[in-house]
């Protein structure tokens, strides 16, 4: 059989785990031929090929990144898109495809899973917040990366007095900026969850400055936004793809803070910076497990699937179940990081 193999959306650590995987189980175990598209769908629209054997992944567990590209490109939105990827699939006899990706590449999946292509997702998003799955690849990472950086910026902000900022991804889900600073220590975590009171955040760092220390940390899911009928109006500013644009809550709540405050605030912009570097071996593990799965699912004739971790089983669930979906911080983990406060 040939298959088919993609990454699209953002990068995550993890994603050339999963393409090993993909490779040594469907080569060496099924036999297959596994056929990588370049730069997610629009390699597959443009049929930019490149065949994937036991060579090309040698040595790729530790790499971050993939080593197939990726871009931001849903084939269902372009003029012609579905049309072109049909045609690919066909030309390069392609019997079934495994794309690995976040929301928006597995939306688009599930369209081209309608068209009768045979498909199996395999979810991927520091974010965490693909429906569906406990954890997706590139999360453990990420949250090990925020952690280290609020470890970091505790011993600058008590060295100054000051208030410390740390803005982390999350655009809809506040995972990171939860996990992370619960882990973290940190004594305010804003998520998209629950929009925050600036007035109650103000209070509550005056109180600890006061009564209990000179510094403070604040975490910042990109994505938090005041609550409606606060003292503080906000817009998040978006890119083209509709990415809101780094630092743009982070400065705003800086802001606020020393303007009602008095106190010395600064803002560290994690960015991209949470999606770089070496996977640590969480999502090596979780990578390999859906890479395996993906492929093990494909040779049994599965379809229109997803992999997911359910507790410590890797399961399929099915694919147009999660569209439109996402899963957010569940309340008791929102709770731990105020009661921590």
């Amino acid at each position: 059989m040939r298959v088919g193999l993609l990454t699209g959306g953002g990068d995550v650590p993890g994603l050339n785990a999963a393409i090993r995987a993909v490779v040594k189980r469907g080569e060496g175990e099924y036999g297959h031929s596994i056929i990588g598209f370049r730069n997610g769908w629009r390699g597959v629209v443009d049929g930019d090929i490149v065949p994937l054997s036991r060579s090309h992944i040698r040595n790729v567990l530790p790499v971050g990144g993939t080593l197939l590209g990726t871009a931001r490109f849903h084939p269902h939105a372009a003029d012609g898109g579905l049309d072109a990827v049909l045609a690919t699939l066909e030309a390069e006899r392609i019997e079934a495809l495994i794309c690995i990706g976040g929301d928006g590449t597995l939306h688009a999946a599930s369209k081209v899973a309608e068209a009768g292509v045979k498909i199996v997702a395999i979810p991927k998003t520091i974010d965490n917040d693909v429906w569906g799955t406990d954890r997706s690849i590139g999360f453990d990472t990420a949250v090990e990366i925020a952690t280290e950086a609020l470890d970091r910026v505790h011993t600058t902000a008590e060295s100054h007095n000051r208030v410390m900022i740390v803005e982390v991804m999350g655009r809809h889900a506040g995972w990171i900026a939860v996990t992370a600073g619960i882990a973290g220590g940190a004594e305010v975590v804003l998520a998209p969850e629950e929009p925050f009171d600036i007035d109650k955040v103000i209070k509550f760092l005056k109180h600890r400055h006061r009564a209990h220390a000179n510094f403070s940390i604040v975490v910042v899911a990109e994505g938090a936004v005041p609550a409606e009928g606060t003292s503080m109006s906000y817009e998040a500013p978006v890119g083209q793809f509709g990415e809101i644009v780094a630092g743009a809550i982070g400065e705003r709540v800086k802001a606020e803070i020393e303007k009602r405050t008095g106190f010395d605030t600064r803002v560290t912009v994690l960015g991209h910076v949470q999606r770089g570097g070496s996977p640590v071996p969480a999502d090596r593990i979780l990578g390999s497990r859906f890479g395996v799965a993906a492929i093990d699912a494909i040779s049994r004739g599965e379809t229109d699937v997803m992999t997911a971790l359910r507790g410590e089983e890797v399961v399929l669930v099915p694919l147009p179940e999660i569209a439109g979906k996402v899963k957010k911080v569940p309340a008791d983990l929102l709770g731990v990081a105020r009661a921590l406060a």
